[in-house]
């Protein structure tokens, strides 16, 4: 366990009592019969901007041996989906819906109509209010990104709270925390973007993390609280559920100088080698069939490597992700170690996946405001470089790796997170369980998946039932399909139709067509998946029967599903 976890100013236990974190809502069911020791503990673990191929197990160059193993060792799955966002997908993730149905159609703002509140709505439950009634032990660890954001009306004043000058709060109202949601423990950032090094709205339960120590960085703290987590859990008879929400490797690159120095020569072969060496290794591994898969054209070919003037930050911004993700990794490696030193792994279910593509944007072009710092707690300014002229990696930085990497990072899809392309709304998913997955070890399933999927998935393992009411509350049905065959090795088809929406990007996917529009333009395109999964060749010019059928499906999900706000009453 890392010793700064005891320099935290939140009150820490000793040591021996697993170095937890004070503050944590104790309302935990002591409530377990003997059947519960039989139910597997879950640990669902989700990256934050992660590409399609940036896992070794799914092509990548970065070393990622724990995560390699998980998937050496159970299923890789190929056709799951997201909703090409960060709130949007946690929404669906933890409540089983769509993530319009749960309340958070675009981002955290409360937009005042149903599918648009910007947090999780009282007719959703979530996977630990669920997986609680059913006397399970919960906690969450990481980014929560699913409540509405308190903001400071005075730009100097939000500012000063950002860089931890001033206290104003909390950062959410209370009652929208991880703990008023069926966690007992929590340990995270309750807003989306974060200093890795000093992060802005961390808290342990409800209570504000005021100072940390000076070599803190947010990885590595949030897998050594799941670590701790684990071998708490494991001294009860009762299963636990922990949500492990990374928030690497979103921007802003930073990352500790060592694990930058094992990539600092990699990139310096540039995009076209490394989306090209991604590709074929995707194809090695059986991941992909080439002739249903091709690699799609890359984003902003006109630029080659060796003309670009900006080769060395380019290779720099790109080693830095790749660091992010090698630490998360490493982590991921201790939480293993800890079950399996406490004799939980055999039956625990984990899974791995992102909250949507790789991002392209340009973190230096935002600049500073809303939830980016101006400067550090000890008043180092943050520089948003546009010209790259300083070198992305330590916390006085704000940089993205940008479009030509982003595309690089979704191999061999096209585009990115928030659109409703493949490259933005499909995401790699790993699932580990030795004493429950019977399917053959490393193998794929080709189940067309949903983060929906995970709450039907649950209730099969555990025995526990989705409510119709909860506090007061008509629940609405979850829409989910279960994993649970695709565990013992058995095809499923899956979702017949999947459908999706963020600020105007949409699909509608019904068997293998997918009908998809971009978020600047509402030009519906479409794809034939079984042919074409890297969406290639628009045929929507040669099927006008088959866009207006799409098109239909996509319209009449829309209207029953609140991603078209109903009019609003006039008020005099």
């Amino acid at each position: 366990m890392k010793k700064w976890l005891i320099g935290l100013s939140v009150s820490v236990v000793t040591a021996s009592a697993a170095l937890l974190f004070s503050g944590f809502d104790k309302k935990r069911s002591d409530s377990s019969t003997s059947a519960a020791g039989k139910r597997p503990n879950i640990i669902l673990i989700m990256a934050d901007d992660l590409g399609f191929s940036d896992l070794g197990c799914y092509g990548s160059e970065i070393k990622t041996p724990n995560l390699d193993y998980l998937a050496n060792n159970g299923i890789r799955y190929t056709q799951f989906y997201n909703t090409s966002r960060c709130c949007p997908t946690r929404a669906a993730l933890l409540t089983g819906l769509y993530n319009h149905q749960a309340g958070i159609g675009k981002m955290t703002d409360d937009e005042k109509t149903p599918g648009y509140r910007g947090h999780l709505t009282d007719n959703a439950v979530t996977l630990a209010e669920v997986l609680k009634t059913a006397g399970y032990q919960t906690a969450m660890t990481g980014k929560w990104h699913v409540s509405n954001t308190i903001v400071q009306k005075n730009a100097q004043e939000q500012m000063a709270w950002l860089t931890h000058k001033k206290d104003f709060g909390d950062f959410s109202p209370i009652d929208q925390y991880p703990t008023s949601r069926g966690f007992d423990r929590y340990f995270g950032n309750i807003w989306g973007v974060v200093d890795f090094f000093d992060p802005f709205s961390l808290v342990s339960g409800t209570k504000p993390v005021q100072n940390v120590p000076k070599n803190y960085y947010h990885t590595d703290a949030i897998s050594d609280t799941s670590v701790a987590y684990i071998r708490s859990f494991a001294k009860s008879s009762a299963p636990f559920f922990m949500y492990v929400a990374e928030t690497a490797p979103h921007w802003p690159l930073q990352a500790l100088p060592d694990d930058i120095d094992k990539y600092k020569n990699t990139y310096k072969v540039g995009w076209d080698a490394i989306r090209k060496a991604r590709y074929q290794k995707m194809v090695k591994l059986g991941l992909i069939d080439p002739a249903k898969t091709k690699l799609s054209d890359r984003w902003n070919n006109d630029l080659s490597w060796e003309a670009n003037p900006d080769k060395e930050w380019d290779a720099r911004a790109m080693a830095v992700h790749a660091a992010m993700i090698d630490r998360m990794d490493q982590g991921i490696g201790r939480m293993i170690e800890a079950l399996r030193e406490t004799g939980q792994l055999d039956n625990t279910l984990i899974l791995f996946l992102s909250d949507n593509g790789a991002s392209s944007e340009s973190s230096a072009g935002y600049g500073p405001g809303f939830d980016r710092p101006g400067e550090t707690r000890d008043g180092r300014k943050v520089v948003y470089d546009l010209k790259k002229e300083v070198m992305p990696g330590s916390q006085t930085t704000f940089a993205s790796i940008g479009q030509r990497w982003a595309n690089v990072a979704n191999t061999p899809y096209q585009l990115w997170k928030a659109e409703s392309y493949e490259g933005g709304a499909h995401t790699p998913l790993v699932a580990f369980w030795p004493k429950g997955i019977t399917a053959k070890k490393g193998s794929y399933s080709h189940q067309v998946g949903h983060v929906m999927d995970f709450m039907r998935t649950f209730l099969d393992l555990t025995g526990a039932t989705y409510p119709t009411t909860f506090k007061g509350h008509a629940i609405t049905p979850t829409t989910g399909i279960s994993l649970a065959p695709s565990f013992a090795g058995k095809q499923s088809a899956g979702h017949k139709t999947l459908f999706n929406e963020h600020f105007g990007a949409r699909f509608a996917r019904s068997g293998d067509w997918k009908l998809v529009s971009l978020s600047r333009d509402s030009t519906w395109h479409l794809f034939n998946l079984a042919t074409d999964k890297s969406e290639t060749q628009d045929l929507a010019a040669k099927n006008p029967e088959k866009v207006r059928e799409l098109r239909g499906l996509w319209q009449q999900w829309a209207t029953t599903h609140q991603v078209l706000p109903k009019p609003q009453p006039k008020r005099n």
